[in-house]
């Protein structure tokens, strides 16, 4: 693997070095971790890596790793930058044979969503979005029990994700992490939409499989002098008839990563919520809840296969990253022997514009004073 951007100072892209090692399938050998090349090459001399494969640009380690000889070359390249820099990233890797996996929203600007859609299918390589709460065990047990139809029809979903680390200027005050996420040049349109809005949007979709149709936006920006919104509530109307709330803040005062989800049918209901992921309530009108939780025979294949460890030992956040990557090296390895043992079960291209018409829409309909707004074509 190599990876853009990650260098001193990030935040996400430990979280994604930790978790792709952490099956021993997959080992960091190059990067490109800042747009300062002495800061990038202090970061490959931090994680151990050989000076000759530290690079000052993504277009330079694009450049000699495609001209290594294939037994040496890298197989992929995680991207985990700024928003902006992701489309530039992933297009110079894939017009150079590398396989990506990226962090999401998969581009800050809808046009190039869908410029990337199309190199990704011309050039075949493999993309992985990592929308990493799709990994989580619990999360795909819950997708099983929709598809089996033990809910019934469905009717309502009811997903949040508040945060409360923006309550404050910090943006203002120089505080990196935030300063990007509500810079519109480096997060794009929308601040706590794409940040982590847009988690809540792939998520019911990968639980339920239903697409959004129309959307009715209210955005707020409490701090003053921030030019993005930091609050959004979201009306959904879905393809099927299905109905839906959105709620994602990033100023809900004592809140920290309170992502939730419940979906309601006809039959029952599922109810997950992040800080406690370990856990998956199904509730039913005729008879007593139920708790399921990972690493027990009771559950599908599929869940089951999400876990490392015995029931009752936690598992969460990094592993479910680690899900992601440990999918993706299935699949290089699949293409690179010429085998075929698709699906593979990690977010793609497709996902990544899904999310970025789902913000586009959301900003207009906003911007209409909460007009519902169809989802934009593309």
């Amino acid at each position: 693997m190599g990876m853009v951007g990650g260098g001193r100072g990030a935040f996400i892209g430990e979280v994604h070095r930790m978790a792709s090692r952490l099956d021993g399938q997959i080992e960091l050998v190059a990067g490109a971790f800042s747009s300062d090349a002495e800061k990038s090459r202090l970061s490959g001399q931090d994680l151990f890596l050989d000076p000759d494969r530290v690079y000052a640009s993504y277009e330079e380690m694009a450049e000699r790793e495609a001209a290594r000889p294939a037994d040496e070359r890298l197989d992929f390249v995680s991207i985990v930058t700024p928003n902006h820099l992701h489309y530039p990233a992933a297009r110079c890797l894939l017009e150079h044979g590398f396989h990506v996996v990226c962090d999401k929203p998969v581009t800050h600007r809808l046009k190039d969503a869908v410029a990337l859609r199309d190199l990704v299918r011309q050039s075949g390589q493999i993309f992985a979005l990592t929308h990493n709460y799709t990994g989580y065990p619990m999360i795909r047990e819950a997708r099983e029990r929709v598809q089996r139809g033990e809910l019934g029809e469905l009717v309502k979903v009811v997903v949040e994700y508040p945060q409360g680390w923006l309550l404050e200027d910090i943006d203002q005050q120089g505080q990196k992490q935030a300063a990007w996420r509500t810079d519109p040049q480096q997060a794009g349109a929308s601040s706590c939409l794409g940040d982590i809005g847009t988690h809540c949007e792939n998520l019911v979709h990968y639980v339920t499989g239903q697409q959004i149709a129309q959307v009715c936006a209210d955005f707020t920006t409490l701090v003053p002098g921030r030019r993005l919104e930091d609050d959004a509530q979201l009306l959904l109307r879905y393809e099927n008839g299905m109905k839906g709330l959105l709620y994602a803040s990033q100023v809900s005062a004592g809140e920290e990563n309170a992502l939730r989800l419940r979906v309601y049918g006809t039959q029952g209901s599922l109810d997950w919520q992040q800080e406690n992921p370990n856990e998956l309530i199904l509730k039913w009108p005729d008879r007593p809840r139920q708790i399921l939780k990972p690493g027990n025979p009771y559950l599908g294949a599929h869940a089951q296969a999400g876990s490392r460890i015995p029931a009752g030992h936690p598992e969460g956040y990094i592993e479910g990253f680690a899900n992601l990557y440990r999918e993706v090296a299935r699949a290089i390895r699949d293409r690179q022997s010429g085998t075929d043992n698709a699906p593979y079960d990690f977010p793609t291209i497709d996902d990544g514009l899904a999310g970025l018409r789902f913000i586009a829409t959301a900003v207009h309909s906003a911007q209409s004073d909460g007009k519902w707004t169809p989802l934009i074509e593309v």
